[in-house]
């Protein structure tokens, strides 16, 4: 009796995981330690996916172990890198597990660039084995017991799990066999051999009677669940695997009621019941006379049988003579209880024994995508402090300029350069002057084209492959089932656009620095001169002699000081609000455990108002102390430009020193701008080169699905019946029975019985099943042609002549035209082609 149902694999392509994940570790973490640990973690997830999926699997608890290691590692690593068709794209293949597939066109499978779908065929795999391990357990000790039992309930777990997340994994149509359907059934089947599982323990362990029958009574309601859930699914009986498994269902079904049955009689018995165990045991027997009859190639029940009729028999022996006690209907029997002593295991990762994350210190995505936010917040407040800084200094420096000061207090001989001016031409020089600056700008365009390139290349790259996906999708229709490459790209579109209006800006800042430059190009070459050249180039004049010892002039060189001093501090405040420094992801990585998602904002923010506030504060307070001393010196400058002697030489050598100044100021400027351009340009040259290689990496995985789709639809095609199909004629597909002969019952579960018609019903009264005909599920499917049954034993269509049975001509209703006769030998039926003879070769001659 012991016939377990067991689930068959299913099979995956080959896939190299570590060229892929290596690419995208080496790509996103800096070179180390760290990397080099990522890099050999994604070695051992290769390893584990050959083992777990490479080689035939042996039943056995190990190689069950192997594929649970794998699934776990699969559920750590899936938020830790951005698995999609627009990213970390890896295409997973699968084959159906049921499909055995035609001779040309190869059994069905699934390509798909989804974690969520390997973890789905993974899980299944490992509720399949768990099946097979679970059939193959020795069910004569508690050992095996207990074991099927586990795994039975594991499976029925797995493949309850897939039916509640395959949907939501895939995002698509699956393959019929992780269908919500098919592993719906297949976890209702599992439930149903675990239940009888601790049926066989129990009735091993002698417990009584009551519990038995209950335990019995249950398993048959699952095993009538499971049959039900096959025969009205329109999906599942097409695969011969389910063709298989109906008429076991039917059986067990059967064989778990009779036994309920058997066991409840005791207890009627034991409560001198005699006419209620007596009718349960005609149920019995009649449960186990339908097995016999119908399921006996499947299932054995001689010993089940011999046992019921013993007891059957001793029972009417002893109503007979002894208690004389009415036997009730079936429908009258009060009904057996149910105990449910199972349940599918929670599916709840890790399910291994021996798991170790291989990736347990990277960072999940999200807190990854979280800490990329918070970065950037964090530039833009210290960019937003620093550049407040920056241009309160160059508005000081401008004003100054304007001034001519610190030179004017500097040039009270007015025969000689300044010794600003001179610590200014000398900065000039040994910056590189003008030549420095000119290759900076010649060097520019070059770096601007790069990357011009290089986006160009990439956006191509896309172009061509969604100029190819949108003709092979206008060619197939519906059946080119793969993601639109237009809605695909719809991200990197989005990131190329942004690439190429920053380099459109980029080159509005270029223009901007190039017309600075020609403003001030004389002056900065006139501080690349020598100083005696510089001292002739400017002026002469004796504007301000009577000034050296003015009071004014100490006032404006204090104020000055304590204005260069402000500069001097917002430097080293510019150091220190670049070196704060603070780990988010410990917070976040709290805030994804405790609540499941992250708040990036309102963490991000109220951590940089505690690290910049400070900050912050000073940044303001040196803004207005540099506003109130500049007031202060445009009044001294006042006095002191009242106070100094006016001509045309003072004036002119005064303008010359201020555009010297200027100059000297746009120098230092432009240097650092142009600085910045180069180190941008560098920049963002590795970023889009990381782009471009994202665009090549997607674009080649999609060629690879294109490629797999392509095939399978060449396949489907050739599976595919070249004419439509068109109805035969019912003499040739259904030949009458014999007049006299036995009419063989229906083998088919899948069609009802059709309504007959009361005049057919008078000429051809149905069969009358025998009394003992048992109530069972309906009789299985033949395992032959479709709509073909099995003759009866002894059945010979040439048993006419053999017991001389005239032949009855057909004789005519009156008022009826006869059915014409036969054409002459020679001559065919009217209206069908003529079929050669039998001098005419069938095949051409060559």
């Amino acid at each position: 009796m012991a016939t377990f149902i067991s689930v068959p694999l299913k099979k995956s392509s080959d896939l190299d995981l570590v060229k892929p994940l290596s690419k995208y570790v080496t790509s996103t973490y800096p070179a180390g330690e760290e990397q080099g640990e990522y890099i050999r973690a994604v070695e051992e997830l290769n390893k584990l996916r050959r083992n777990a999926l490479g080689r035939p699997l042996d039943k056995h608890e190990s190689s069950l172990e192997s594929l649970l290691r794998y699934y776990d590692q699969l559920c750590a690593v899936e938020p830790k890198f951005p698995f999609c068709e627009n990213q970390l794209c890896l295409t997973f293949t699968w084959k159906d597990a049921f499909d055995k597939g035609s001779l040309f066109g190869g059994s069905v499978k699934l390509a798909l660039a989804s974690l969520g779908y390997e973890k789905t065929c993974v899980l299944f795999n490992a509720a399949a084995l768990a099946s097979q391990i679970a059939a193959e357990q020795n069910l004569d000790n508690d050992e095996g017991l207990k074991n099927a039992a586990k795994y039975y309930q594991l499976a029925s777990g797995a493949f309850a799990h897939i039916k509640d997340t395959v949907l939501s994994a895939l995002n698509r149509e699956p393959t019929m066999d992780i269908s919500p359907e098919t592993v719906g059934t297949l976890s209702i089947i599992m439930l149903a051999q675990a239940q009888e599982v601790f049926f066989l323990k129990a009735t091993t362990d002698r417990m009584k009677d009551a519990i038995i029958a209950k335990l019995s009574n249950q398993a048959a309601d699952f095993y009538g669940d499971a049959f039900k859930q096959c025969q009205y699914k329109d999906n599942l009986p097409k695969y011969f695997y389910f063709q298989e498994v109906l008429p076991v269902l039917a059986a067990k079904h059967c064989i778990m009621q009779a036994n309920a049955e058997l066991h409840q009689s005791v207890l009627a018995k034991h409560k001198k019941h005699f006419g209620e165990e007596i009718a349960r045991l005609q149920h019995a027997a009649e449960l186990v006379k339908t097995v016999a009859s119908r399921y006996d190639e499947y299932v054995s029940v001689k010993d089940l049988t011999e046992k019921i009729n013993r007891s059957l028999t001793a029972a009417r022996k002893d109503n007979d003579f002894i208690y004389h006690d009415r036997v009730p209907e079936l429908k009258d029997l009060e009904p057996i209880g149910k105990a449910t002593l199972v349940k599918a295991a929670a599916i709840t990762p890790p399910l291994s024994q021996k798991f170790a994350d291989l990736f347990e210190k990277m960072v999940p995505m999200a807190v990854q995508q979280s800490m990329s936010v918070y970065s950037q917040r964090k530039s833009e407040t210290v960019n937003r402090l620093v550049g407040t800084m920056r241009e309160a200094t160059n508005l000081c420096n401008g004003v100054l300029a304007s001034l001519n000061l610190p030179a004017a207090l500097e040039d009270l001989s007015g025969d000689s350069v300044p010794p600003s001016i001179s610590e200014k031409a000398r900065s000039v020089v040994q910056q590189g002057g003008l030549q420095s600056i000119e290759q900076l700008i010649k060097d520019l365009p070059e770096l601007l084209t790069r990357n011009r390139e290089i986006l160009d290349e990439a956006l191509k790259m896309l172009d061509d492959e969604e100029a190819t996906d949108s003709e092979l999708r206008a060619k197939f229709n519906q059946r080119w089932n793969r993601t639109a490459s237009v809605d695909l790209y719809k991200p990197l579109r989005s990131e190329g656009a942004n690439f190429r209006n920053i380099l459109d800006k980029a080159v509005q800042a270029d223009q901007v620095v190039k017309d600075r430059y020609n403003a001030h190009c004389d002056m900065i070459a006139l501080l690349c001169k020598p100083e005696s050249e510089l001292n002739a180039a400017l002026p002469s004049a004796n504007p301000a002699k009577t000034l050296q010892g003015s009071e004014v002039v100490g006032v404006l060189r204090s104020q000055l000081a304590r204005l260069d001093q402000v500069k001097r501090e917002r430097e080293a405040m510019e150091s220190d609000i670049k070196g704060v420094t603070f780990d988010m992801s410990a917070t976040f990585l709290m805030a994804l455990a405790k609540d499941g998602a992250i708040s990036e904002e309102q963490l991000s923010v109220g951590q940089l108002d505690k690290l910049y506030n400070e900050h912050n504060q000073r940044v303001q307070a040196s803004l207005r102390q540099q506003e109130e001393l500049l007031g202060q010196i445009q009044t001294s400058h006042q006095e002191f430009s009242s106070l100094k002697q006016s001509n045309t030489e003072a004036n002119q050598r005064e303008e010359v020193l201020k555009k010297l100044a200027s100059a000297h100021d746009s120098y230092m400027e432009i240097s650092s701008n142009l600085r910045e351009g180069t180190k941008f340009y560098n920049d963002l040259t590795e970023i889009l080169l990381k782009f471009q290689n994202k665009c090549c990496d997607i674009v080649f995985a999609r060629k690879t699905e294109r490629d797999e789709l392509l095939k399978e639809l060449q396949q489907s095609i050739a599976r595919e019946p070249s004419a439509p199909n068109f109805n035969v004629p019912s003499y040739q597909s259904q030949p009458p029975a014999p007049a006299g002969g036995p009419t063989p019952a229906p083998r088919t579960i899948f069609t009802a019985p059709a309504a007959t018609p009361p005049a057919a019903a008078a000429a051809n009264p149905p069969a009358v099943a025998p009394p003992s005909a048992a109530q069972g599920p309906p009789y299985p499917a033949y395992q032959g042609y479709p709509q073909y049954f099995q003759m009866p034993m002894g059945y010979n269509p040439y048993a006419y002549g053999q017991y001389n049975v005239p032949y009855m001509p057909y004789q005519a209703a009156p008022g009826q035209a006869g059915y014409p006769a036969a054409p002459p030998a020679t001559q065919g039926y009217p209206g069908y082609p003529q079929q050669p003879s039998q001098q005419q070769n069938y095949y051409p001659q060559q």
